[in-house]
């Protein structure tokens, strides 16, 4: 078939099957278009033209495209492309990325046919794609921002923030990613390189009788099957424990669907699918354990040793039944949360090669810790870390669903036992089946005040799944525990948290970090509590807040530096416009920035000086969409006085031993940038000395830091668990019908080190959080996926979008890389109890699950002036 691509004549003589998103990449090398759904047509990323009008290029198949014009943003007019990327990267549009490109081309068709789009012409326009970032405020603005750029109205602005703490210079590598010239692990390409595909397990629990890989050896282009068999060294990985195999062998029991059997190699992606397809295995079907309820009594054992995994007690205060008996006021409940999927839009990708240098391996990850990826692919190949690289390679999206190991291992055994470059991709139904979700849990809670609406006691257990691995469960149920009381002080309080094993897909990190969960229980105690004593919502939040000699959960007393009560005292006013409406809520939240709990942690930083005065930074983190790599650059280019981010490359390769734990815990900002000003203070002093920074080019200077003063436990008040916690208050104001209108987000961040990015941040944790509450949950059908397609785990698009107010409350921590810490989880968990409430105010229903049960009638009178849908504002 002939047809035009980017206005060039084209022939296909293929699979007229084959769709045009897979054609483009792997056949043209063409890679800003994404595959993030895998020929759903859900998510928007792979969005190109064809004759002029939209087309998903997953979803389209190259015998529709046969006599026509086909346009992808490589073929754009430059002018326009320049733009576009512009408006997008100087607006704080593009996070992880990876969704970019495909709005650039949804904007381009958008104003093409209209030059003046309103705001709701583009929410309209963008409904189709999915970001998980941003929360769409800033896709919405930048596009706004795009038409009046091609009217003439404005010019761009691009870099022209300096990159001065506080202010909003364009994020890293921003244009690149939004016109898609930025490389992600699934755009890699190298000379002979070879495909993966895994074989997963049928069931949730089977023992695997037999194996039959015949008919897929013998299949066009395969070249190997690897199985348990060619493992060379351990067969286990694991966050914390090594538990989960890399291969179920023959002989051995499978526990979750998300169980790999093999690993088939070929030339193509598509010939390394259809062989896997192929693999026969006989199973003897087992029942498998999927109710956490029933885990510790149940016959069925999930692992030999029992299927309790962990439990985290928090006691301190004296009796808290007989504190519960004195209060004034008592409510008890019992809450359930659902399991969540991470929703990043690109799907777990590795790429492998043999390692001239050192003989051993070179892998590319896009993995949220690399050096923890590189010990565990050391010990799966039975090699001595130094004879295995890592690479990070910017990923696009993970929430802490990135944390585990998923194909990075298998990428590299087959580059290892092949000597060949093998690149391993799951599709989207497959990373649904197996990177670890957010835990389910049930969280019984009993709460108590005085009269004057102090609490006094709270007594809670809570139980969650971890699945059929241990993943991070043991760590997030701890955190859900230490967690439990919210972000308020407590004198008594009876902890404790179990985490189960189950034949469920695995439960281990995401966004909060067990924390959402703790704190939707807590708030909605303290919304019953105000019912019950007719408290003020606001005012009780603040005469409880957590603040400098008050303690947390753990025991732990605060010291300067706790921004809460700030926080509160900027909804004050916005509260009292709408407290009488019968459709506000307020929430607080509490996170730990750093893992802490007695945690040795380590981060180096290295920074090269090259001639001409760059700089080359190397970190160990992970660059996800949060914007580590912006954030370590301005703290160089602050103490340096460099007033350009383009002089400072930045990189993240085991190679240069710039050690970082994984990228989790809300610290990349609070640890790197320690390290960074450390380096940096040592190139201040020399360059002072030498008359330059271009004096000192062809040197090294090392930065770092180190944290080895939390505990575990100890007497209240005689230790801490977390150097830093991040604080934030958020108020919901529902519209007259019930639907989300506005968030007052306002945000403990310490030192804002990029205002844009910080808002950014909160805006995509709102969204999110607003999914917890009304939509997103992972169906799971006696251990196996309900739905695998990515519709139908309840992301949030464009039209759900209410109206955002970021408040960064100024409040520098005194630990803190000139007083900044995280804000990277602490957004997305103030906002699902905060709608909850609203809610309940709402109709006066106590909800007990999220997602929500759906709203009622609402009760009482609504006003519509002062407190009306449109008069509230605080902007």
């Amino acid at each position: 078939m002939d047809f035009t691509l980017n206005n060039s004549p084209t022939t296909y003589d293929g699979d007229p099957e084959r769709s045009l998103l897979t054609w483009l990449r792997e056949d043209q090398g063409l890679t800003a278009a994404k595959d993030g759904c895998s020929g759903q047509a859900a998510c928007g990323a792979c969005l190109v033209e064809v004759d002029g009008r939209a087309a998903f290029a997953c979803a389209t198949p190259m015998r529709k495209v046969a006599g026509k014009h086909v346009l992808t943003l490589e073929g754009f007019p430059e002018d326009l492309r320049r733009v576009l990327g512009r408006a997008f990267a100087e607006k704080g549009a593009v996070q992880c990325g990876f969704c970019t490109p495909g709005f650039l081309a949804r904007t381009k068709l958008l104003l093409e046919q209209n030059t003046e789009p309103t705001v709701e012409d583009v929410i309209k326009a963008v409904r189709p794609h999915l970001c998980r970032c941003t929360g769409y405020v800033k896709i919405v603005d930048a596009i706004l921002e795009a038409a009046r750029i091609l009217r003439g109205d404005v010019s761009p602005r691009l870099d022209a923030a300096p990159p001065v703490l506080g202010t909003s210079p364009v994020r890293y590598g921003a244009f690149e990613r939004a016109v898609g010239t930025h490389l992600f692990t699934d755009d890699l390409r190298f000379p002979d390189m070879l495909h993966g595909a895994l074989h997963f397990s049928a069931h949730p629990r089977a023992r695997v009788v037999a194996m039959d890989s015949g008919e897929a050896l013998a299949a066009p282009g395969v070249v190997r099957v690897l199985t348990a068999a060619d493992v060379p060294g351990e067969r286990t990985v694991g966050m914390i424990v090594p538990d989960w195999p890399m291969y179920v062998a023959p002989g051995e029991t499978t526990r979750t669907v998300a169980d790999v059997l093999a690993c088939v190699v070929a030339e193509t992606r598509e010939q390394a699918r259809a062989a896997a397809a192929l693999i026969r295995v006989e199973y003897e079907i087992l029942e498998p354990l999927t109710d956490m309820e029933q885990a510790e009594q149940s016959p069925i054992r999930v692992h030999e040793s029992g299927n309790l995994l962990a439990v985290k007690t928090v006691r301190r205060g004296g009796d808290v039944d007989e504190a519960l008996r004195c209060s004034a006021f008592v409510v008890t409940e019992t809450f359930h949360t659902s399991p969540i999927e991470h929703g990043f839009l690109e799907p777990e990708c590795a790429v492998a090669l043999p390692d001239p240098d050192t003989g051993g391996i070179h892998f590319y990850t896009q993995g949220q810790g690399m050096y923890h990826d590189r010990d565990d692919v050391a010990r799966v190949l039975n090699l001595p870390k130094e004879k295995v690289r890592a690479t990070m390679v910017d990923c696009g999206g993970a929430f802490g669903g990135k944390e585990d190991l998923t194909v990075q291992h298998h990428a590299a055994l087959a580059a290892w036992v092949l000597q060949a470059p093998v690149k391993v991709k799951l599709s989207r139904p497959e990373s649904l089946r197996m990177h670890p979700k957010r835990h389910p849990m049930r969280l019984s809670y009993a709460a108590g005040c005085n009269a004057q609406g102090r609490l006094t006691a709270l007594k809670a257990r809570i139980l969650g799944d971890t699945g059929a691995y241990a993943s991070v469960g043991a760590a997030v149920m701890a955190r859900a525990a230490t967690h439990a009381t919210g972000a308020y002080h407590i004198p008594v309080v009876d902890i404790e948290s179990r985490a189960v094993f189950t034949n469920n897909i695995p439960n281990g990190a995401m966004r909060g970090f067990g924390v959402n969960q703790a704190v939707f229980a807590m708030e909605a105690m303290v919304e019953r509590l105000c019912r019950a004593g007719g408290f003020d919502p606001w005012q009780f939040r603040y005469d409880n807040a957590l603040d400098q000699g008050r303690m947390v959960a753990t025991g732990q007393v605060l010291g300067p530096g706790i921004g809460l009560k700030a926080c509160l005292e900027a909804l004050r006013e916005p509260w009292k416009r709408v407290r009488k409406s019968g459709r506000a809520g307020l929430s607080c939240g509490i996170k730990n920035c750093g893992i802490g709990n007695g945690l040795r942690e380590e981060c180096l930083a290295r920074v090269e000086i090259l001639p001409g005065g760059r700089l080359v930074l190397h970190h160990g983190w992970s660059e996800m969409g949060q914007g580590i790599h912006t954030v370590a650059a301005q703290f160089l280019a602050e103490v340096l006085g460099i007033d350009d981010l383009s002089k400072i490359m930045v990189d993240s390769d085991t190679r240069y031993g710039a050690v970082a734990g994984a990228t989790t815990a809300s610290r990349g900002t609070f640890q790197l940038g320690r390290a960074v000003l450390d380096a940096a203070e040592h190139i201040k002093a020399d360059m002072n000395a030498a008359g330059g920074l271009e004096a000192l080019a062809g040197r090294t200077y090392e930065g770092r830091y180190l944290c080895t003063d939390t505990a575990p436990g100890g007497e209240p008040g005689t230790f801490r668990s977390h150097v830093a916690y991040s604080f934030a208050a958020h108020l919901v104001l529902l519209s007259s019908d019930g639907k989300v209108q506005e968030v007052v987000a306002a945000h403990d961040a310490g030192t804002v080190v990029n205002r844009q990015m910080l808002e950014g941040q909160i805006e995509g944790g709102v969204l999110m959080g607003m999914g917890a509450a009304l939509s997103e949950r992972l169906r799971l059908d006696k251990g196996h996926l309900a739905s695998d397609k990515f519709r139908d785990v309840g992301l949030l698009r464009a039209d759900a979008m209410p109206r955002i107010t970021v408040i960064a409350v100024d409040n520098a921590d005194p630990e803190g890389p000139r007083g900044a810490k995280g804000v990277g989880e602490i957004g997305s968990i103030p906002t699902a109890p905060a709608i909850a409430a609203a809610y309940y105010r709402y109709d006066g229903i106590p909800r007990r699950t999220l997602p929500l049960e759906p709203l009622g009638e609402p009760v009482g009178a609504l006003t519509q002036n002062s407190e009306g849908d449109t008069a509230w504002s605080c902007y």
